[in-house]
């Protein structure tokens, strides 16, 4: 009887391992999330992925998880993290992404002039620099709260056709909304970016801590200002249809290690 107990709970044992957290994010394909668990530590392990540094956590409070942003061209099959300088392995799955076409009676949001190019080149550098920052605070939460009141419309990871010509693959998350309707900090933290851009129209960074960062565009209406922290649920701006958009809705994006993730996952709505 005792032999038996102890071999159930030996079964057992890799559920009790993986807790809320793991089992809510751990979704391994491009495009996804891939969660490491470290072991029970005093301090941190520092992890590193492509060179970049990885969001790390004590999952209840008992062992360390990293919580690694997989981009969209990762290639299915075996891939490695750094952890405290040490190779840890794990495995990309894969995942077919549909294709999504869009047509748009501005030809200058499809081929942009010379002038408009130089523009968009600016404001792509200063989107990139915001998403690879890094910031030691501790994101108030990992489940994440939905932006916007609203059903999902077009997901993430889209091969995008505008005009019947293929673009950069959609690398967030939509909800159908209304124009005005309030966007909300999906979790704490800092504006870190705002800007009205070419592509994005009016656009919101949010720094939630460690890699782990939102961004909001196509407002009509900005409410808060650069460096300005907010409370989970506080009010960013208004959805609107800035920028490329063909009509009004909330355009979402997470990014973790400077890497584009599905929001879905963090939402609880992946879909395999």
């Amino acid at each position: 009887m005792r032999l038996l107990a102890l071999l159930l709970l030996c079964l057992a044992l890799p559920v009790h391992a993986e807790g809320f957290i793991s089992r809510l994010l751990h979704k391994p394909v491009p495009g996804g999330v891939a969660v490491l668990q470290l072991g029970s530590g005093a301090s941190a392990p520092q992890v590193r992925f492509q060179g970049k540094p990885v969001l790390t956590v004590k999952e209840d409070g008992r062992q360390w998880i990293a919580i690694i942003g997989l981009p969209l061209t990762s290639q299915p099959g075996a891939a490695q993290a750094l952890v405290d300088g040490q190779a840890v392995a794990f495995q990309i799955g894969s995942k077919h992404y549909r294709e999504q076409r869009i047509t748009l009676k501005n030809q200058e949001q499809v081929n942009p002039s010379p002038a408009n190019l130089q523009r968009i080149e600016r404001e792509l550098a200063e989107q990139t620099l915001a998403y690879q920052q890094f910031s030691p605070r501790q994101p108030s939460n990992l489940l994440l709260d939905k932006p916007v009141d609203g059903p999902l419309s077009s997901p993430f990871g889209l091969r995008r056709f505008f005009n019947g010509e293929e673009r950069n693959p959609h690398s967030g998350l939509d909800f159908a909304a209304r124009a005005g309707t309030p966007i909300k900090a999906p979790a704490a933290g800092k504006v870190s970016l705002i800007g009205d851009y070419f592509f994005n129209g009016k656009t919101v960074f949010v720094d939630h801590g460690q890699g782990l960062i939102s961004m909001f565009c196509h407002l009509s209406k900005v409410d808060v200002q650069l460096g300005q922290e907010l409370p989970r649920g506080g009010l960013v701006g208004k959805v609107g249809s800035t920028g490329r958009a063909t009509g009004p809705h909330m355009h979402w994006n997470v990014s973790l290690n400077d890497a584009r993730v599905d929001p879905a996952i963090f939402i609880g709505a992946f879909k395999p």
